[in-house]
């Protein structure tokens, strides 16, 4: 299969330019906060009150962009190119460059849970959990950009929807960034929204945190044998890839979130 011709640029009005992996970040950010807001109004879901306001959702998105930006970006420099940023540490905050770690992200992004948590005397793990569930959306979005910039593409296979990616050679290659999106996006998604919204999953704090973790770090495990490994790393052992590397951790926090789970 050929690569769909789309443009990474949505639009662009002088130096200004809308990219679609902008788009991506924006949309997810946004409909997670509108998610999370949905949650904090359905009483129903907690085991009294909503523990959450919808006030603490909307301030709490200025915190998970940060998270997002600096642990994303912070992640790719110390696990995927540390000698590079080490020689060139001014190449460290030029992002419009490319690099950001999801592994990274994710852990900004709980920090910054944590520490709002905190500052307004709130359940962390309960907040947590909320942040988890909408996480799938920006996963979602996020994997559909890596494919329409032909990036994060997987390897050379002979499946019938293979595609040549423009910057992958003349080979076809496994359309990985669909994969992700349909795993770690639409997939866990739904999971966590049957758990939450069937099973009130928000009377369990760090249930729903654990199983984004769990699932996650399982799918993207799978995932990455079929996902080209980065040219500058390669296999860490074998046929361990550095993202395979990275989920194991998560699967042990997710594994300890959902054990240590108890109704309120």
């Amino acid at each position: 299969m050929s690569f769909p011709d789309i443009d990474p640029i949505i639009f662009q009005i002088g130096p200004f330019a809308l990219r679609w992996y902008a788009l991506a970040y924006i949309a997810g950010l946004l409909m997670g906060m509108r998610y999370m807001m949905m949650m904090s109004a359905r009483p129903a879901l907690w085991p009294s009150h909503p523990l959450i306001s919808q006030n603490d959702v909307s301030d709490l998105l200025l915190w998970v962009v940060l998270g997002v930006i600096l642990g994303g970006r912070l992640g790719y420099v110390l696990f995927y190119n540390p000698a590079h940023y080490l020689a060139h540490p001014q190449d460290i905050l030029a992002v419009w460059q490319g690099g950001m770690s999801f592994h990274g992200g994710a852990s900004g992004v709980f920090i910054a849970v944590v520490g709002f948590a905190y500052k307004r005397q709130l359940d962390w793990r309960a907040l947590a959990d909320m942040t988890s569930a909408t996480a799938p959306i920006g996963l979602f979005f996020g994997r559909l950009a890596n494919f329409i910039n032909s990036e994060l593409w997987g390897r050379t296979t002979d499946v019938p929807w293979a595609i040549v990616f423009p910057n992958g050679g003349p080979v076809p290659r496994h359309p990985s960034q669909l994969y992700e999106a349909a795993l770690e996006g639409a997939l866990l998604f739904t999971v966590l929204a049957v758990v939450l919204w069937r099973f009130k999953g928000l009377s369990r704090p760090g249930l729903l945190t654990g199983l984004f973790c769990l699932i996650y770090g399982a799918s993207r495990f799978f995932i990455e044998f079929f996902r080209q490994p980065d040219a500058h790393i390669g296999f860490i052992w074998q046929w361990l890839t550095m993202g395979q590397l990275l989920c194991l951790p998560f699967l042990l926090v997710g594994l300890g979130f959902i054990l240590t789970a108890r109704p309120r």
